[in-house]
């Protein structure tokens, strides 16, 4: 049939892994967080141990193939041919539990995935101190995949171990083994992939992940960036995710942190920033193609203008992730009187407004006083007036343009105290605002407001 963006792939979980390990398929760090509960991983080696399928993958086909990896680190790498669009949590779950290593959670604590079986009962549970004592258990499985395991031996110390503690009549002696090997075997369960076309856009792939994808979850523009990350600048990705673990916990070790009370950004959210810093652009989609060293008016795919792109993100992200950069901003929000983050109802506003703020340090060379108090003035009126709470990336480029003709660091100041100006009219507050206030909102952006003039004018609170 013509006019397939796709074609149907046949794997076995044993090639999946293998190809994995040869970089045949784009599987992110293994240090990614990983989102499922190990219930679910249980669930995972159960269904397949009783032949009961576990949905279909989807790859995507990278457009430069063959490639190696030279952005970010000291050696090559191979460039995957496929990248994980759908099947990321299994394939990891797979992996870890059968290749033994260890995987990052979603509170970024290292851990293995350890998954008990019972060849007696033919049940899966997740391993505990419990389990570890009970002889009838295998306590962990992933030594039935290891390298230079033996069958034969283990199943022999397995059944000793356990006439050990009670005796084994002839049925179970027969049951034992045939389950080990039947778990064995689950090296060699069916999996099919639809691998999408190379010449298919992020669109046409976003599309089809949420027609094929039964939860509702969709893709967006950061997704498809972080990926490529993983690819190209898979250091780069890991700088985002470990800067923003840090800014959730204070350091242990009293040295320099991202650590705050304000912001707990998540990496797509500096991803953001990083994208207007390096490509004064707001609207990922066009990211995603520059990224990619696409040619967009011949459509062809280029590996000298792709490692271009990614040197211009890398040199922003330095400036992004500089604590001092980060730290300097933060005073920022203190200094427009949001103190905390139960203030903060847009979480967009902060990211943009630490955009601008990155390019009055960066380009017009704005002294630290100055800035700060433009960008306060600027916070709070984003805040108020919800400017980044819907068409944000729209709304961030019309932001853009306004700078884009700026020419010196009075120009810039002038440009964006005229934006402020402009929509905190007399009638915003005199109209506007009180019909705001006036609605039954769980989180009014104008009653926070208030609460941070409150704190800015440190007003007593009351019967102090």
């Amino acid at each position: 049939m013509n006019g397939l963006l796709f074609k149907k792939v046949d794997y076995s979980v044993g090639g999946l892994l293998e190809n994995i390990d040869s970089g045949e398929i784009g599987l992110p760090d293994i240090q990614r967080p990983f989102v499922w509960d190990t219930t679910r991983v249980r669930d995972l080696f159960d269904s397949m141990y009783r032949g009961y399928p576990i949905g279909t993958l989807l790859f995507w086909e990278n457009g430069s193939p063959g490639e190696h990896r030279t952005i970010g680190t000291g050696t090559k790498r191979r460039v995957p041919r496929l990248l994980v669009v759908d099947g990321q949590q299994r394939l990891t779950a797979l992996y870890a539990v059968m290749k033994g290593v260890r995987i990052v959670d979603k509170n970024f604590d290292h851990k293995r995935l350890r998954i008990a079986f019972n060849p007696l009962e033919e049940k899966f549970e997740v391993t505990n101190t419990s389990i570890e004592r009970d002889p009838t258990w295998i306590a962990d499985i992933s030594i039935l995949w290891q390298e230079g395991f033996r069958l034969y031996d283990f199943i022999f110390n397995f059944m000793k171990r356990l006439e050990e503690r009670r005796g084994l009549n002839e049925e179970e002696r027969q049951r034992i083994p045939q389950a080990i090997q039947k778990l064995v075997n689950l090296v060699n369960y069916p999996m099919t992939a639809l691998e999408i076309s190379a010449s298919a856009t992020e669109e046409q792939v976003s599309e089809i992940f949420v027609r094929i994808n039964s939860r509702g979850r969709t893709l967006n523009q950061a997704d498809f960036i972080l990926t490529l990350m993983s690819v190209f600048w898979d250091e780069g990705r890991k700088e985002l995710e470990e800067f923003c673990r840090q800014t959730k916990y204070p350091p242990t070790d009293n040295r320099p942190s991202p650590y705050n009370p304000y912001f707990n950004p998540q990496p797509d959210q500096l991803l953001r920033v990083d994208v207007v810093l390096a490509f004064r652009r707001a609207r990922l989609e066009y990211v995603y193609s520059i990224l990619r060293g696409k040619d967009l008016q011949t459509g062809e795919f280029s590996p000298e203008r792709r490692d271009e792109q990614f040197d211009r993100l890398e040199k922003a992200q330095k400036e992004v992730l500089n604590l001092q950069n980060w730290h300097d901003f933060l005073k920022v929000i203190k200094r427009a009187g949001y103190i905390h983050h139960s203030l903060i109802t847009s979480e967009m506003a902060l990211v943009y407004t630490y955009s601008l703020w990155l390019i009055g340090k960066q380009d017009f060379g704005l002294d630290q006083h100055t800035l700060r108090d433009l960008m306060a003035r600027w916070f709070f009126m984003s805040s108020l007036t919800s400017r980044y709470s819907s068409s944000a990336e729209t709304r961030m480029e019309q932001d853009l343009t306004l700078i884009r003709g700026c020419s010196s660091s009075e120009e810039f100041v002038r440009t964006l105290e005229q934006e402020i100006s402009a929509v905190l009219t007399n009638d915003y507050w005199n109209v506007t605002l009180p019909n705001e206030l006036a609605t039954a909102s769980a989180r009014n952006p104008g009653q926070y407001a208030f609460f941070a003039a409150l704190c800015l004018l440190d007003a007593p609170v009351l019967y102090s």
